[in-house]
């Protein structure tokens, strides 16, 4: 058997640049990179729990009550959504003036450094929110966590670098699967620890501090998880390539300078494949494929942070105005659960999924089959006992799993449509993109839902009915946009151009 032939001319390493270090590493190593993907995992899954942690206490925080431990803004009971959707909103207001920023940082200085601060406020703003005395504390904390949340961008680009490419795809499903945890085992802490000294009085007393801060325990708890996670940071390897002067000594010989001819050579007649310009060159916002996959991604984010939010809400309510009187606990349980069968589902479902139908078409079935299953949730009120706890369960768990799929869809996409030296912008991009769509998502929904509860008897769409009908409204434009000519994959032409 002939010995297999060397290639020609070997890709060029610089010795002092992370990036090239862990290329060579991915070279080598075929199996995937499991301590890395791990520690992104936790890192992901901790900065995403305070995001929505506060939803199921949310409504007892500015509810009507007697309680000065509470911020009793709200002085009637269908009010309570007006006001808990502009904390709700705060932290993504805060996110949208500040992802660019950290993502042109992430591509300057590195991914590591920006990961590493997003970590660090995750634990000083999350616990100054849980210490929050009056509604403007609250929101002023909640800004402050989002202004210094640039981590999610810069590990979304730097997990699609950090291992090789045929296991980007699970990379980007671990990173999404822990941020879709993070959103739903949140509010589960949340659920359960708030208002510790009322639901465990063996426990914690009244004029503990946990106590006189009722929310502080779910908010601790979490900087807590955050403060193990920054360290587990400290072991991620910097993928950016720093290619300074000193590297650039290094094409001096004869052999190095002709496969450096080559590499600028072969990158050069890239530039005109497909005739279309190359992405190392081309302006983010003229690269379509990657504009139009932001474009959708934005608005099925819209449609996740306002169904989070009503059905913390909706769940919590009482059941004369269309809710289902659950208790903190009861949509900790639920959405627990909904955790626990995400995750099974992205890990071992969904790259079998992707690798046969492609991330638009695993995207645009689950939003598609979440239009039906929507439409059912107001009819579970009529619902009691054991009956209840399964179909809500149920519901939950085949929404989030469905949710996560169609984001994991969208990451794939994004990261798959710029370069290297261009993803941090780029996920800075869409997550400025996205969290301004989030933003409006809670002071939108909260509104919608407050008014919904006004009109329980009106003659079309009365109560929750007109809550779950506009959320499937954003449903279907986001299934919409799937479609040509909008959502594009690099090489094809868009009509929009």
């Amino acid at each position: 058997m002939a010995e297999k032939e060397e290639p020609l001319l070997k890709k060029l390493y610089y010795e002092n640049c992370p990036g090239c270090r862990v290329e060579k590493i991915n070279e080598t190593q075929e199996g995937l990179p499991l301590k890395n993907f791990f520690y992104a995992w936790a890192v992901v899954l901790t900065a995403a729990l305070p995001i929505s942690s506060l939803f199921p206490f949310l409504y007892f925080m500015v509810c009507v009550t007697l309680q000065t431990r509470d911020f009793h803004i709200a002085k009637r009971d269908q009010d309570i959504g007006f006001y808990a959707g502009y904390i709700g909103s705060s932290f993504m207001v805060g996110r949208a003036m500040a992802s660019i920023f950290w993502g042109i940082i992430a591509d300057r200085y590195g991914r590591k450094p920006v990961i590493m601060i997003g970590i660090t406020s995750v634990i000083i703003f999350n616990t100054l929110f849980g210490l929050s005395t009056s509604f403007w504390m609250a929101i002023s904390t909640r800004f402050l966590l989002g202004i210094f949340s640039g981590l999610f961008g810069t590990i979304m680009a730097y997990i699609s670098e950090v291992c090789r490419e045929e296991h980007r795809a699970i990379g980007i499903s671990i990173v999404s699967t822990a941020w879709g945890m993070g959103l739903i085992v949140g509010p589960g802490l949340g659920g359960f620890l708030a208002q510790p000294a009322d639901k465990y009085p063996s426990l914690f007393s009244k004029n503990s501090l946990f106590g006189r801060f009722p929310y502080f325990l779910p908010c601790l708890s979490i900087s807590f998880l955050a403060s193990v996670a920054s360290v587990t940071s400290y072991w991620l390897p910097e993928t950016l390539h720093k290619h300074n002067a000193n590297n650039k000594d290094k094409c001096s010989s004869d052999d190095v300078l002709e496969a450096c001819a080559y590499i600028s050579d072969f990158k050069e007649s890239n530039e005109e494949t497909d005739g279309r310009m190359s992405t190392s060159k081309q302006n983010l916002f003229t690269n379509w494929p990657y504009m139009s996959a932001m474009i959708v991604y934005c608005i099925f984010s819209l449609h996740d942070i306002a169904y989070t939010e009503i059905f913390s809400l909706w769940a919590v309510s009482d059941r004369l105005y269309g809710g289902l009187n659950f208790t903190s606990n009861g949509v900790g349980e639920v959405l627990t659960i909904s955790g626990a069968g995400m995750l099974l589902f992205q890990l071992f479902l969904y790259p079998k999924f992707e690798r046969i139908l492609g991330p638009i078409m695993v995207s645009r079935i689950a939003a598609g089959l979440s239009i039906p299953l929507l439409a059912s949730y107001p009819f579970i009120n009529k619902l009691t006992g054991s009956h209840l706890l399964l179909a809500i369960n149920c519901a939950s768990l085949l929404k989030n799993v469905l949710a996560v799929a169609v984001i994991t869809g969208m990451f794939l996409l994004q990261n798959n449509a710029v370069a290297q030296h261009q993803r941090g912008a780029a996920n800075g991009i869409s997550t400025t993109g996205m969290s301004i769509f989030k933003a409006i998502g809670p002071a939108a929904g909260g509104a919608l839902f407050a008014w919904s509860q006004k009109r329980q008897d009106a003659s079309f769409l009365p109560g929750d009915q007109l809550v779950f009908f506009m959320l499937n409204m954003i449903e279907l434009l986001g299934v919409l946009l799937t479609f040509k000519p909008i959502l594009t994959l690099p090489g094809e032409q868009s009509n929009l151009g």
